[in-house]
């Protein structure tokens, strides 16, 4: 059977983003895993965003524990894959600023105000490092 909410200006078919607290509830305990799944990739969309904060209080509401427990991880997921993905972009921005600048690793960590080991940690990922550090990396990068 359809999602259908009741006392909802909005419909299922409308964006997931436009559905509030209501809206999503109903989706979470009435819906199925098509509606499921456009609630998740709304959360991957945007795993910080207006949905993210409104199925954080639908997972406190939920009657069901399974269904706290799916979307609670459906947003805990997402929000990882957002990180990874942002800690991936660092690292390559750094790694195109040390290529691009015609330093050794040395000299360019010494000239972002690192070690050559610590330099190491931000190009594997390990380690993220500070805006101050991606903006002298930049710097570095147009140098040549």
């Amino acid at each position: 059977m359809a999602l259908k909410f009741r006392n909802l200006d909005i419909d299922p078919s409308d964006p997931v983003e436009s559905w509030g607290f209501e809206g999503l509830l109903a989706a979470v305990e009435r819906g199925d895993v098509r509606d499921w799944r456009r609630i998740a990739q709304a959360l991957s969309r945007d795993p910080r965003g207006k949905v993210a904060a409104e199925i954080r209080e639908v997972v406190d509401s939920v009657e069901n524990p399974a269904m706290a427990n799916l979307f609670g991880d459906l947003l805990r997921n997402a929000t990882v894959a957002q990180e990874a993905g942002e800690r991936l972009a660092v690292v390559l921005e750094l790694t195109r600023a040390l290529e691009g600048s015609g330093l050794s690793r040395a000299e360019f960590a010494s000239r972002l105000g690192t070690s050559q080991s610590r330099l190491s940690t931000y190009l594997t990922g390990k380690v993220v490092p500070s805006a101050m550090v991606l903006i002298r990396a930049r710097r570095l990068a147009t140098l040549r």
